[in-house]
């Protein structure tokens, strides 16, 4: 039986209808201008707004909030078109993640002020976690924010920098991660949303750094974000309370971690279709690569890991939806598909013998793009930390 790549158990006529439109957008306008984005170090903000002008960004925002109105089966679909041509530009994950924790604890106000904006691509979300010495460990941030009334009205005040910050280059709207009482740990952690413009000047205090150079997602901007007494007003605190910013990162783990291993899931597919035509055209001792044993031991291999994993997805994705996926399961997701994206890449990769180390091909670019899998959202060693507290 052939691996159909396309097959879902999730997926319905009107979710098939959406991937073609999806898939049709991809090739059409953001494949051409991968390679200028890779050198640039970002896919310019231009593209955003063509995504959101067609309904492919916040798909699973509510209709009443300026979203599409479907569910996470949409978004997926969008990540997987992209994730299975190699494209890891569009960080249009992230701007959905930025968007949930609007939708899931903002006030009204919050909603209807950030959401539509961000729906149309006018707003490029990121959130600021990271510090150069705060990683997966939360609570060691040192990004403080202070209230303060000087400016003729309640706010606070924010200082410090954050780095890794994905869509951090173009990023419109910003969530920053913030001590607003140091003396109580975790529960003096807040989120206060930054928009990084105050009119048509750039915000006062707000700088955006070098783009980073990673070793793979070149299209994908990557900075390091610095906040030098920025002034936000108090209705920019998320959800209105002190204290709550922990609770807040936590609770939306799952939706972020599936996300990743979604993205993996469909690169393997990706790997694996362009493993599949090249061994079947290249030659090796006056018989096509696909004809040796060794070729097709790896290419079943590949294909049973596939099946498996996506077996595994699907679930997670059926659970997500019916709103009972959990911290633990949604950790197993993003640990085993992150840690099979890279072998079996890699194993790709060596089917392509030289050409595989060269950038002009996606497997090439693939293998690099896969590594940051198994450290974002989560370093893969507190995956195993999250799912043995579980057991």
């Amino acid at each position: 039986m052939a691996l159909d790549l396309l097959a879902r158990a999730w997926s319905d006529a009107d979710l098939d209808a959406w991937r073609n439109a999806a898939a049709r957008f991809i090739e059409g306008e953001m494949l051409p201008h991968d390679e200028a984005a890779r050198h640039r170090g970002h896919v310019g903000v231009e593209l955003w707004r063509r995504c959101g002008e067609l309904g492919f960004l916040c798909a699973d925002i509510p209709e009443a909030y300026g979203g599409a109105g479907g569910d996470f089966r949409h978004e997926a679909v969008f990540y997987e078109e992209m994730a299975r041509r190699g494209l890891t530009g569009l960080a249009a994950s992230v701007h959905t993640i930025v968007a949930h924790y609007l939708l899931n604890h903002g006030t009204e106000d919050q909603k209807r002020r950030w959401l539509p904006r961000m729906a149309r691509g006018e707003l490029v979300g990121a959130i600021a976690m990271t510090e150069p010495g705060a990683g997966s460990d939360l609570q060691a941030i040192r990004t403080r924010a202070e209230r303060d009334e000087r400016a003729g009205r309640p706010g606070y005040r924010i200082h410090g920098s954050k780095t890794f910050i994905t869509n951090g280059f173009l990023a419109g709207l910003v969530l920053v991660v913030c001590k607003t009482d140091p003396a109580r740990g975790a529960k003096g952690t807040s989120i206060l949303v930054v928009e990084t413009r105050d009119g048509e000047a750039p915000r006062e205090g707000y700088r955006v750094g070098r783009v980073l150079d990673k070793i793979g997602m070149k299209a994908q901007d990557t900075s390091e974000l610095f906040f030098d007494d920025v002034f936000v007003p108090e209705d920019a605190l998320l959800g209105g309370r002190e204290g709550q910013g922990f609770y807040q990162l936590m609770s939306d783990l799952p939706y972020e971690r599936l996300i990743i291993g979604v993205l993996a899931l469909a690169a393997m597919e990706g790997a694996y279709a362009q493993t599949l035509a090249y061994v079947r055209e290249r030659e090796v001792f006056g018989q096509p690569l696909a004809t040796m044993q060794h070729t097709r031991f790896k290419l079943a291999e590949a294909a049973t890991t596939i099946r498996v994993g996506r077996s595994f997805i699907d679930d997670c994705v059926a659970r997500l939806v019916a709103g009972t996926l959990d911290t633990a399961t949604a950790s197993m997701a993003k640990l085993w598909a992150s840690e099979a994206q890279g072998k079996l890449i890699d194993e790709c990769l060596q089917l392509f013998g030289g050409y595989g180390y060269m950038t002009e091909y996606p497997i090439a670019r693939m293998f690099t793009d896969a590594r940051v899998q198994r450290i974002y959202g989560g370093a893969n060693e507190v995956m195993k930390e999250v799912i043995a507290r579980s057991l």
